[in-house]
């Protein structure tokens, strides 16, 4: 029976490994919390028997198989854990600028890497690639390998669809009730909020666009491809995994071309070492969890804040706080001695934790699906991008308490909400309903994206939506519009004419009549 079965392993996976396709990862953009998502695809695939090479700033501690690697670990600054208070403020006051030059045009610079120049030189040819997997964010110019190398194309995106992806992939924006990422809107918006976000809609795709069509020149020098513009680069691809989920993000119309595939990093990151897991075990009151993700560094922030933070977790004990904070040493004295801080912690595996009641994040959407996932009630202090968007919609399902920003936190905002939180059930009960409504799926994340990579790989460009052939006037029926309209009002004009003419032939027409008569009667007198 085990030679059987062996022997039934063996033909599934030669089958898998003849069946498989060859597929090329692009993820240049050096942020850890994008390329977890992007890890658990690609790995996925090579499970799958696909030969996947991967581009990345983050190697695999342990080889697995059917995985290569093209690392481009250390050619450009770390982000991990390096975000100052500093930072972030100055990020967010000029978001769309910084956003397209530091993960737009300094990640196009990287094409001049060398790993990079010889496989867009010479690019495998036994087996050659079917199909090319590019994450979208701002920098486009990697959209050029899917015209290179002549293969269907897979846009990964790390959000909920960015508002200039919608006229680019020919999906409908739908501006009546889905929010820019960049506003703090619900779907439920007022007739001043639908027209902010109209305004918002063009002006963040302007800029956008604008921003990032300088790299038309990486595509020339480094592909030999001459594009006008880089947002045709946009039409060669075929499928967009997006990490959104209607239960989150609310719904929305998007064509075939666009899959939801929210939640497809989520996945066991390993066991607790003993002392967390000791620490959790014994906070019969409940624990906190509380960090600002993979980049920003918390203990950047001013000493007058940090402090202010201190007294409010004082205050809830015997409720512990797990903090995760970069470099101890940089706190300012006065930890309360009911917190626990470390460089790193599992983040899933807190999470899951029975004791853990709460989550203090900035919002970003990969923690707060985690949260979610495991039914743990949120206080958001957003500091950048889509994060209080995210949040905001969080409030609005009444899953999460908001704190604004990061200026707007005291003493007292804080521990208002930690206490609300932690006393107030129905925050608890939301957000486990939310959790069912969030993972009930008739296939997983992960299955859901391998299953429409292989289809496109299979099939080609067949998802795409016939909008993309139209031109935006037709797209948006304003040449139907101008038709009718010029019907009517050439309808109404001839009406118009006609009425007129009607009008002045019965008014002046029986005043002839009538003048004529009396001239004849008067003649008829004087004779």
């Amino acid at each position: 029976m085990r030679v059987l079965l062996s022997v039934l392993l063996a033909i599934l996976a030669c089958d898998q490994i003849a069946n498989g396709y060859r597929i090329l990862g692009v993820f240049p953009l050096n942020g850890k919390s994008h390329w977890v998502m992007m890890e658990q695809l690609m790995k996925g695939l090579a499970s799958r028997g696909h030969q996947v090479d991967v581009i990345t700033h983050f190697p695999l501690k342990k080889p697995i198989p059917n995985y290569t690697e093209i690392s481009l670990a250390g050619s450009l600054p770390q982000v991990m854990n390096n975000l100052t208070a500093d930072d972030v403020r100055r990020f967010d006051s000029s978001s769309k600028y910084m956003l397209t030059y530091l993960a737009g045009t300094k990640i196009c610079e990287l094409l001049n890497h060398p790993k990079l120049k010889d496989l867009v030189e010479n690019p495998p040819q036994d087996p050659p690639y079917d199909i090319v997997i590019v994450e979208l964010f701002a920098a486009p110019c990697y959209l050029a390998f899917g015209r290179h190398l002549g293969v269907p194309m897979v846009g990964t995106v790390t959000s909920a669809l960015h508002s200039w992806l919608d006229n680019l992939s020919g999906n409908p924006p739908s501006l009546a009730f889905v929010p820019n990422l960049f506003s703090t809107f619900t779907q439920q918006m007022s007739f001043k909020e639908r027209l902010i976000n109209v305004l918002m809609f063009f002006g963040v795709n302007t800029q956008i666009n604008h921003y990032t069509n300088s790299q038309t020149h990486y595509v020339k020098e480094s592909f030999g491809l001459d594009v006008r513009h880089i947002t045709e680069l946009h039409r060669d691809i075929s499928l967009y995994l997006v990490n959104s989920h209607h239960s989150l993000n609310g719904i929305r119309p998007m064509t075939p071309s666009v899959v939801e595939i929210g939640g497809l990093h989520l996945r066991d990151d390993g066991h607790l070492e003993p002392e967390v897991q000791k620490w959790l075990d014994e906070s019969e009151h409940g624990c906190v969890y509380f960090t600002f993700g993979s980049m920003v560094r918390i203990e950047s922030f001013s000493k007058k804040l940090m402090q202010q933070m201190y007294r409010s977790f004082e205050k809830i004990a015997p409720v512990r706080v797990l903090m995760k904070i970069a470099k101890k040493e940089d706190l300012p004295p006065g930890l309360p001695k009911n917190v626990m801080t470390q460089s790193w912690f599992p983040q899933m595996s807190v999470l899951k934790h029975k004791n853990t009641r709460a989550f203090i994040t900035h919002g970003g959407l990969m923690g707060t699906q985690e949260a979610i996932a495991c039914g743990v009630p949120m206080i958001g202090i957003p500091l950048f991008a889509d994060q209080r968007i995210n949040i905001n919609n969080y409030v609005n399902k009444k899953v999460a308490i908001s704190l604004k920003s990061i200026d707007d936190v005291t003493e007292e905002k804080l521990t208002s909400a930690l206490n609300t939180i932690l006393k107030d059930p129905s925050y608890r009960e939301n957000i486990q309903q939310l959790s069912k409504l969030f993972l009930d799926r008739p296939m997983s994340a992960l299955n859901t994206s391998i299953y429409w990579v292989e289809y496109v790989a299979k099939y080609g460009n067949v998802l795409q939506s016939p909008a993309l052939q139209l031109y935006w006037w037709q797209w948006n029926l304003l040449d139907i519009f101008a038709f009718i309209f010029a019907v009517i009002a050439t309808v109404l004009y001839i009406a118009l004419y006609i009425l007129r003419k009607l009008k002045n032939y019965l008014l002046f027409g029986s005043r002839a009549c009538a003048n004529k008569s009396g001239a004849a009667l008067k003649s008829k007198k004087n004779k």
